[in-house]
C-alpha cells in the first residue's frame, strides 16, 4: 500500500508506540493521586509537557494537553472571544480555515459577535490588505492556519502580528498550526497554538493548545483543576506521553526530512505534468518555508474532466490512497470551500485530488504513483467523461 494521505492522519512511530505501551502496563496510576504509581504518571505527564514546548520552540509557553487539533482551536477561540468580549466584538479570520475554526467562529457569531472572513487569491494566500483593513480597535481575535489542510499555502502569520500591532487592537493572535508542526518554524509572534498529535506521527486524540506565557483566558472544562484549572479532567497520560516523544521526534530531523519529502512532491508534480495532459495546479508551485511559498509534504491537483472521488476509490483499487480534500469534512456534502474561495471553478473543484507526504514515502513509491494515476486518469477519460 502506498498511502499519500499524511495531512489526514499519519503512521505512529513505533518508539511512540512504545512509550504509550508502558504508560498503560505499568505507569498507570491516575497523575493526580499522591502515592508513587501517580507520582510516576505525574512525571511522564511534565516530561512530554517539557517535550511539547522545546520541540515548538517556546520553553516558556504555558502548554494545555487535549484531545487533538478541534479542541485545540475551540478552546483558542472560545476563550479568547469571552476574556476580550470587554474591550470589542470582532473577530477576523481567512475563507479558507479548517472546520474547526470556521465552525467555532460562526457559533460566536450567533452569540452576537462579528466575524470578518478575509478573502484569498488564486494561490490561497490571504488578502493582507483586506485584513489590514479589517483589524480595528474592535477587534479581539484573530486566528489564521499557518498551513492550509487542502492545498499547503503558507500564511504570513508574523506579518499579522505585526498588523496587529501597528493597529493597535486589543486582539489575540492564534494560529491553528495543525498542518505546520515538524514541517516548518512556528510563527513566532502568536498568542496561541494549536498542535495535534497524529498528524506527526503520534497518537490520535492527543493535541496540546500553546498558550504565550502570562496569557489568561476562561477555563475550556471545569471540574477537578487539571491542567491549571484550563481543561479539567483526568489526563489521558498514554496519549500526552506518546505526543511528547512525537514531538521531539519530528524535530530532530525535520529539516533534512522535509527536504527529502519536498524533493519527492516535486517529482511527483513533474511526473504528472509530463504524463497527463489538461491538469491544474491547486497549491502553490514552489515548496519552501516561507509564507506563499507550498508546505512541502502537499501537492493538490485538479484533473480536468475527471471526477476526484472516482479518482480516489481507482486508486485505492491500485493500492494507493489519497483524498480530495480535508478528512474533517469529507462526510458533509458540497463542494471544498478552499478551491471556492481560490476562484476554481466547479469542474476544477469537482476533478481535484490532494497528495500528501510523509518521511516514510519513497521516491519507487512517487513514481508508481505517477504511473498509475496517468492509467487511472485515461481510463476515466477514455470512457467519455472528458468535457
Amino acid at each position: 500500500m502506498i498511502y499519500l494521505d499524511n495531512s489526514a492522519t499519519t503512521k505512529q512511530h513505533a518508539l511512540v508506540t512504545e512509550r504509550m505501551i508502558t504508560c498503560m502496563e505499568e505507569t498507570y496510576g491516575n497523575p493526580s493521586s499522591l502515592h508513587r504509581m501517580g507520582l510516576e504518571a505525574e512525571r511522564m505527564v511534565k516530561q512530554a509537557r517539557r517535550e511539547v514546548s522545546e520541540a515548538a520552540g517556546f520553553p516558556g509557553a504555558q502548554i494545555v494537553f487535549t484531545s487533538g487539533g478541534t479542541e485545540a482551536d475551540n478552546m483558542a477561540i472560545f476563550g479568547a472571544a469571552k476574556a476580550g468580549r470587554r474591550r470589542g466584538s470582532r473577530i477576523v479570520t481567512s475563507a479558507v480555515e479548517h472546520p474547526a475554526v470556521l465552525e467555532s467562529c460562526a457559533a460566536l457569531e450567533q452569540e452576537g459577535f462579528e466575524v470578518i472572513r478575509v478573502g484569498v487569491d488564486d494561490q490561497g494566500r490571504p488578502d493582507l490588505a483586506a485584513t489590514e483593513a479589517a483589524i480595528n480597535d474592535q477587534t479581539i481575535l484573530v486566528t489564521m492556519m499557518q498551513v492550509n489542510n487542502e492545498v499547503g499555502t503558507i500564511f504570513p502569520i508574523d506579518a499579522l502580528a505585526q498588523i496587529i500591532e501597528d493597529r493597535q487592537a486589543p486582539a489575540l493572535l492564534h494560529c491553528d498550526a495543525v498542518q505546520s508542526f515538524g514541517k516548518i518554524p512556528l510563527p513566532q509572534k502568536a498568542d496561541l497554538i494549536s498542535i495535534s498529535g497524529h498528524k506527526i506521527h503520534g497518537p490520535k486524540g492527543s493535541g496540546a493548545l500553546l498558550m504565550r506565557k502570562g496569557l489568561q483566558i476562561p477555563a475550556y472544562i471545569h471540574g477537578g483543576g487539571q491542567e491549571k484549572g484550563f481543561r479539567s479532567g483526568t489526563e489521558n497520560v498514554p496519549a500526552i506521553a506518546g505526543l511528547g516523544l512525537a514531538c521531539s521526534l519530528c524535530m530532530n530531523d525535520r529539516k533534512e526530512r522535509m527536504e527529502n519529502i519536498a524533493a519527492l512532491r516535486n517529482r511527483l508534480l513533474e511526473g504528472l505534468r509530463e504524463e497527463i495532459p489538461d491538469i491544474l495546479l491547486n497549491s502553490p508551485q514552489a515548496a519552501g518555508e516561507e509564507a506563499g511559498d507550498c508546505c512541502g509534504s502537499l501537492l493538490n491537483v485538479s484533473f480536468l474532466g475527471t471526477r476526484g472521488e472516482v479518482l480516489l476509490h481507482s486508486l485505492e483499487q491500485e493500492g494507493i490512497c489519497v483524498s480530495t480534500g480535508s478528512a474533517c469534512s469529507s462526510n458533509k456534502k458540497g463542494r471544498s470551500h478552499v478551491l471556492q474561495a481560490m476562484g476554481r471553478s466547479e469542474r476544477e473543484i469537482e476533478g481535484a485530488i490532494r497528495f500528501s507526504l510523509s518521511g516514510y514515502n519513497t521516491k519507487e513509491e512517487i513514481e508508481e504513483t505517477v504511473e498509475k494515476t496517468a492509467a487511472v486518469v485515461q481510463r476515466f477519460r477514455r470512457l467519455g467523461s472528458f468535457r
